[in-house]
């Protein structure tokens, strides 16, 4: 059974998507019509921006979510999918992709989420670190402790066997990495980012993503898709929108996600996207 899986932020490029806009006029017309919604081209921050560019928060989401549909729509008889996962904000992609959401809802869903995630950010100073060589259970275990505590740190994303991203305020974070490593951790990575993703301090941008999403129509999908906060498959509209809502302070379960998808069939895997990390952290899964 072939699966197709897409992307979070942190895949992003300069020149993504440029060869597309080039050569499909299906991609083209895609592009300018996210331009046209968006109220900025973000094309051209795509194909010719700066790193720094991309990392703006209201670039980045949109940027790999057009790139990851838009490569999946463009694949014709080739996108031909049995089930879809996405990371993170790649599973506003599978939704696209597998026929839940419009390619217009889509994009204004990613980019409300994207805007309230930021506010979000800005609120409290907050980041993530990805802990690599400890089981899940030891990281759990550390991470409750310390928020007995009252420093807001959790598990945020499950992403292979031996690598889990944590979450939280930056003193928690700072607490974590310390316990962690003298728990036996072979790195305790602080991580670039905005702030603390899928955790509860992403509580009020949960707010207005709910209400974006409760106001935005969707349809059953043509297949499957493994969702981020139980890896387990869904059909149903109103199942796929709470989850959807869930998703911002719940942790992403993608190895739960990929090991169910093995064991319902699953035995081709194609990332739709910007690069290639899931297809790494596949391989390490299986």
């Amino acid at each position: 059974m072939k699966s197709f899986v897409f992307p979070g932020q942190g895949a992003q490029f300069s020149g993504m998507g440029k060869d597309l806009y080039e050569t499909s006029p299906l991609a083209k017309e895609l592009f300018e019509k996210a331009n046209d919604i968006l109220g900025f081209r973000i094309t051209d921050i795509m194909f010719e921006g700066t790193d720094e560019e991309l990392r703006q928060t209201k670039v980045t989401q949109p940027a790999v979510f057009l790139h990851s549909v838009i490569t999946a729509l463009c694949m014709g008889d080739d996108f031909c999918p049995d089930m879809v996962a996405g990371h993170s904000l790649g599973e506003f992609s599978a939704m696209v992709a597998s026929g839940a959401l419009t390619f217009e809802d889509g994009l204004k869903l990613v980019y409300a989420r994207a805007m309230a995630m930021q506010k979000a950010c800005e609120m409290q100073p907050s980041t993530m670190a990805a802990i690599i060589g400890l089981p899940d259970e030891t990281i759990e275990t550390i991470c409750q402790e310390i928020a007995a505590g009252g420093n807001t740190v959790v598990a945020a994303n499950y992403n292979c066997p031996g690598q889990v991203v944590i979450s939280g305020s930056i003193e928690g974070i700072k607490l974590a990495c310390e316990k962690l490593t003298e728990a036996g951790a072979k790195r305790a990575l602080p991580l670039s980012v905005g702030g603390a993703f899928h955790s509860p301090l992403m509580n009020p941008a949960k707010v207005e993503l709910e209400a974006a999403i409760e106001a935005t129509e969707f349809h059953t999908p043509k297949c499957p898709v493994y969702q981020n906060v139980d890896a387990l498959p869904h059909t149903d509209p109103e199942e796929i929108k709470a989850n959807l809502i869930a998703q911002l302070t719940a942790p992403v379960r993608w190895t739960q996600s990929v090991r169910n998808m093995i064991a319902d069939g699953a035995d081709s895997f194609t990332e739709c996207g910007p690069g290639n990390v899931l297809t790494g952290l596949i391989r390490k899964i299986k």
